[in-house]
């Protein structure tokens, strides 16, 4: 069975600077999120103040001017980034808007994970962390080495693939982490070429049933939850850390730098293993 197509009006889908006259026009449903701390100053040990402008206020004023542009008239101007990212990763025709939301997500993602000066790590998820990766050590280093062993710019997730199994997930560019936006057959992508060069349409793999797959599923794909992410992509650390010793030096130390401001209260919250309200005797 086919997927839906969103029904997006034919001059909705130029270039988004054809767009500003009329985007300007209409209140502007996206914006830039707050986030929970003030980093006027930069991240504490993270990022300078020029750095977190570049990396947070600069590039998401940029992603939220294009979402808004591309999404101005249609269906999707009064949807959350996460959700205008699942409804058109499939949707070839989509791509910008794709890219444009899913960074805009992604990014904020990034940055609701830290803070000034981290928070500790609650036992229940230590212990639930430590089956899946032998040690907390072993996490660091699986996050500092596979992010800065990672070839070109993109995000690498922490996420919940069932109760107590944990998983590293590397995406690049604009790249979801979410099981719905798995989908993305390109036409023009030699990947999703048949033998007779005729691009393959993927269907729902009902072949064995409900129990095999659920919901809105790739093929072989997995329900998962996304709880953490590091962004590594240079605008956020080339600036504050350069290219370093080695050619990734400087993001593998802006890795290690990020690992000690991690909020790991909300990556319990988001795994489910503590409630939303809780606040450890610690947390100021």
């Amino acid at each position: 069975m086919f997927r839906t197509r969103l029904r997006i009006p034919r001059q909705a889908l130029g270039a988004g600077l054809g767009l500003r006259a009329t985007v300007n026009a209409r209140r502007r449903l996206h914006q830039v999120p707050s986030l929970p701390h003030d980093y006027a100053e930069g991240v504490p040990n993270l990022m300078s103040a020029g750095g977190f402008a570049v990396a947070w206020t600069d590039y998401m004023s940029l992603m939220v001017e294009k979402l808004n542009a591309l999404t101005a008239g249609t269906e999707l101007e009064d949807k959350d980034t996460k959700t205008i990212a699942l409804l058109t990763a499939r949707e070839p025709n989509q791509a910008p808007t794709f890219n444009y939301a899913s960074m805009a997500h992604n990014n904020h993602f990034f940055f609701q994970g830290i803070s000034p000066t981290g928070s500790p790590m609650p036992d229940v998820l230590r212990l639930e962390l430590e089956a899946s990766f032998s040690s907390i050590e072993t996490l660091r280093r699986e996050f500092v080495f596979t992010a800065s062993a990672m070839f070109g710019p993109g995000f690498l997730w922490l996420v919940k693939a069932g109760p107590g199994d944990y998983r590293l997930l590397p995406t690049y560019l604009a790249g979801s982490p979410y099981p719905g936006a798995h989908w993305r057959a390109q036409s023009a992508d030699m990947n999703t070429l048949g033998n007779d060069g005729t691009a393959k349409t993927y269907f729902r793999n009902q072949a064995f049933g409900a129990r095999r797959r659920t919901g809105d599923l790739p093929p072989g794909g997995i329900e998962l939850e996304p709880l953490l992410c590091l962004n590594t992509w240079e605008h956020a650390w080339l600036l504050d850390w350069g290219v370093g010793a080695g050619g990734n030096g400087g993001k593998m130390a802006f890795a290690e730098a990020w690992w000690n401001l991690i909020d790991w209260e909300k990556v319990a919250q988001k795994s489910g293993v503590l409630r939303p309200d809780f606040k450890s005797a610690t947390t100021p």
